[in-house]
């Protein structure tokens, strides 16, 4: 099956990268929306990279331009009528997933492959709102997406052979290095690995062993990660860390996974999350 137009469902700052990702490596890309200031957000956030990049010579103007022109915005699902591939890349909500699959599931071709960027959702609970479970399946990519080399093609219960070698062959277009997830378990390989983590500096803090600065720190020269734990959660948005810990410790039945009390506070404060764009560096923890 050859893919030459990929969906994209969502212009935020992941399905906006995720698009130019595909347009950068030659796919023409169709990005959808609800309304045209999310569609003009992404393709301004998918402009001030490709300048940056234009500035540090890693690209031309000329290529940069060529790219713009490969992806058509759209709020009209109907224009995927004609795509080859979908990457969904919606808010972290299964309600909200599985009415986005089955719209899907009604407009695109047969054997279009419906691929999710979701970083800790079931694919199977996904792909049981469609006709075809077995062209379902994750491609989890990493924010920002035009740099981050890793791609988790990821099996749901049904997920099929032909669909998981697609995705794979795909994301070694888009110059990425790929790893193949067997079993459709919460938070994959990376967030399975990295959420404990965040849990663990959280309770670093909140028992006063050190900073967050010098937690950050220690993370980034003892184990030579490029950012530390709550950077990098507050890149992420410490809401949406928050809700993977609730998942994770509902869907294994296991408290080793529950958001530590300084996290709930904060989200209970209402002021810390992606949308405010406050997380762990605004809060003035006493012990810190």
């Amino acid at each position: 099956m050859e893919i030459k137009t990929v969906g994209v469902v969502g212009a935020g700052s992941m399905g906006a990268g995720i698009a130019n990702a595909f347009a950068l490596n030659g796919y023409d890309v169709i990005l959808n929306d609800m309304e045209e200031r999310f569609l003009d957000a992404g393709i301004n956030h998918m402009n001030n990279f490709m300048a940056r990049s234009v500035e540090k010579g890693k690209l031309t103007e000329e290529d940069k331009q060529a790219t713009l022109n490969r992806i058509t915005t759209t709020t009209d699902l109907q224009q995927f009528k004609e795509v080859d591939l979908v990457v969904e890349a919606i808010i972290e909500n299964m309600d909200a997933k599985q009415q986005l699959f089955r719209q899907l599931d009604d407009i695109v071709r047969d054997d279009v492959i419906l691929g999710t960027n979701t970083s800790s959702l079931s694919i199977t609970e996904i792909a049981s709102s469609t006709n075809r479970a077995d062209r379902v399946a994750g491609m989890h990519f990493f924010n920002p997406a035009q740099m981050m080399r890793l791609v988790e093609v990821v099996r749901g219960l049904e997920t099929s052979d032909e669909t998981v070698s697609i995705l794979k062959s795909v994301s070694e277009v888009l110059q990425k290095e790929v790893v193949e997830v067997k079993k459709d378990s919460p938070g994959f390989i990376v967030n399975r690995i990295m959420i404990p983590q965040f849990i663990e500096a959280i309770k670093v803090l909140e028992e006063g062993i050190a900073s967050k600065e010098d937690i950050d720190k220690a993370m980034r020269y003892g184990l030579n990660h490029p950012m530390g734990s709550f950077e990098l959660q507050d890149y992420a948005g410490v809401d949406i860390g928050y809700h993977v810990m609730e998942y994770f410790q509902k869907e294994f039945a296991d408290n080793r996974f529950a958001p530590p009390l300084l996290l709930k506070n904060m989200i209970r404060a209402g002021k810390y999350g992606k949308k405010s764009g406050e997380g762990f560096y605004q809060y003035k923890h006493p012990k810190s």
